[in-house]
């Protein structure tokens, strides 16, 4: 998984706040500069929400969070970069300006991305000394959730970089969409003018109200757009005769006077006062960080709802999450050397408020939950990762059970360690413990795994590399003692 280690983000704003969140939750760390007296504060303001979605948005293992370093001035944020995000004001004098500062202080092969909406990186690049490393990576907020990242290169913008590129943000779960050709404004920002612009006329000829406009979108088309965009949408619209009969269709409506796209409302006070007025009816009642808090807990359920379904958007977190997976059991493996004579520390998170009951304990069917990250952390270890399901095989737990011994509450620490009971061709005995970051043990769990074909849906021997390390860490741990609680029945 193609990845950085240190970034820079140049401009604290909404936009910048959420690269700066993306980036810590994939284990960057991250130098910020922005002067503005406030930028530390909206910048927190912003991490509380992305913290917040990022604990109910999956329970694949993420790397550790990045560090967050408040840069006294832009060499310093810059200096040791390996991305630098720009996301400073609309105005190309600006940015232009920060590229020339940033080309004085960063590495000769840092990529430098702008986040701006619709200036073209050409122009962006005109004055810069390396201007082969600049692109656009046009992002859309909150950025820490949603995956779409619009790579725009320019005229002298190096091909590597744009591949570079593209990788990086795929492996913080992106969606990268290089734009084929450039121009301003890109793709996802034109389409939303268009629906813009008519917006306004409806709204200023009296025939809706912003309320109107917003239940039209999310209670309508917005819903099939959400996991299908427009062609496939209009593909279905036509049956079975496909895209071909919906346009035979409905092409002669492109010639009806329906539309004012060609026309803007005049942007006066008046136009202003309407539509803000009309609004604050409308969402007044909430504070914005109320509203964001809304609304990432419905893209978190909209997110979490498609990857059930390998759709869309849901389909790029669900990649994700295979790669946090495959992560974190490198990095145990790796990292932390572990003896595998000896049980294997496979998992450990600390609890969710989501978690819990009325009294602030762990609900029971999160034990199990622990023990199943457990489990597939430990089949991660012996090569059971998201390539060899991908080949058709896996293990399929048949038998589980637990022993519940201590409470545990919101926001503790825990950990899992695994031990190998039994590995005896296609069957596999695991038996999982779950403990307090204070030691002391909290849940046993004992499980029945049989390994089993993909294709035939039938038990099968595991393949040669899983078998062998397997037996490896199965001989090792055979002088081990049978765990308490090992083997019993309730009584």
């Amino acid at each position: 998984m193609s990845i950085i280690k240190q970034a820079a983000v140049v401009g604290g704003g909404v936009i910048g706040a959420g690269w700066v969140a993306r980036l810590i939750e994939n284990g960057i760390d991250v130098a910020v500069y922005d002067p503005a007296p406030d930028a530390q504060q909206k910048i927190e303001a912003v991490l509380l929400n992305s913290r917040h979605a990022y604990r109910k948005l999956t329970m694949a293992p993420r790397a550790k969070e990045g560090s967050l370093a408040y840069a006294a001035s832009l060499a310093d944020a810059v200096s040791q970069a390996s991305l630098i995000i720009e996301s400073v004001p609309e105005r190309l004098d600006i940015k232009q300006s920060v590229y020339a500062d940033i080309e004085k202080f960063a590495a000769n092969d840092a990529i430098i991305a702008s986040s701006t909406s619709g200036i073209m990186p050409t122009d962006l690049q005109a004055d810069m000394q390396h201007p082969e490393r600049l692109l656009v990576a046009h992002p859309f907020n909150p950025v820490y959730l949603l995956p779409l990242v619009e790579i725009v290169a320019g005229e002298k913008t190096s091909a590597d970089i744009v591949t570079q590129a593209s990788a990086i943000y795929q492996a913080m779960g992106m969606h990268p969409l290089v734009v084929k050709k450039e121009i301003e404004a890109f793709i996802a920002d034109r389409l939303l003018e268009a629906v813009w612009r008519e917006s306004l006329w409806l709204v200023k000829d009296g025939i809706a109200t912003t309320k109107d406009i917003d239940d039209a979108i999310r209670y309508g088309f917005g819903l099939r757009w959400a996991q299908m965009g427009l062609f496939e949408t209009y593909r279905i619209a036509g049956g079975e005769a496909g895209m071909r009969h919906f346009m035979e269709q409905f092409g002669p409506c492109l010639s009806w006077p329906w539309t004012k796209l060609m026309d803007v409302p005049e942007f006066n006070d008046e136009l202003v006062d309407l539509i803000a007025g009309q609004s604050d009816e409308q969402s007044g009642h909430c504070s914005i960080r109320e509203l964001e808090r809304h609304r990432d807990d419905n893209l978190v359920a909209i997110l979490q709802a498609l990857k059930a379904k390998d759709w869309g958007a849901g389909k790029v977190l669900g990649d994700y999450e295979k790669q946090c997976y495959d992560k974190a059991a490198m990095s145990e493996t790796q990292a932390l050397e572990q003896d595998y004579s000896q049980p294997i520390r496979t998992f450990e998170m600390v609890i969710p408020t989501e978690w819990t009951d009325y009294n602030n304990h762990m609900n029971e069917s999160r034990y199990l939950e622990c023990f199943s990250q457990a489990t597939d952390a430990f089949l991660r270890v012996i090569g059971v990762d998201a390539d060899y399901v991908a080949a058709g095989n896996s293990y399929f737990t048949v038998e589980t059970h637990i022993r519940h011994l201590d409470e545990v509450t919101a926001l503790e620490s825990v950990y899992t360690t695994t031990q190998v009971l039994a590995a005896d061709g296609k069957k596999l005995k695991l038996f999982n413990s779950l403990y307090h970051s204070d030691g002391h043990l909290l849940a046993i769990g004992e499980h029945m795994l049989l390994h089993v074909s993909l294709e035939t849906r039938r038990s099968s021997n595991p393949e040669t590399a899983v078998a062998e390390k397997l037996a490896e860490i199965s001989a090792l741990q055979s002088a081990l003692a049978r765990p308490e609680g090992a083997g019993n029945a309730i009584q």
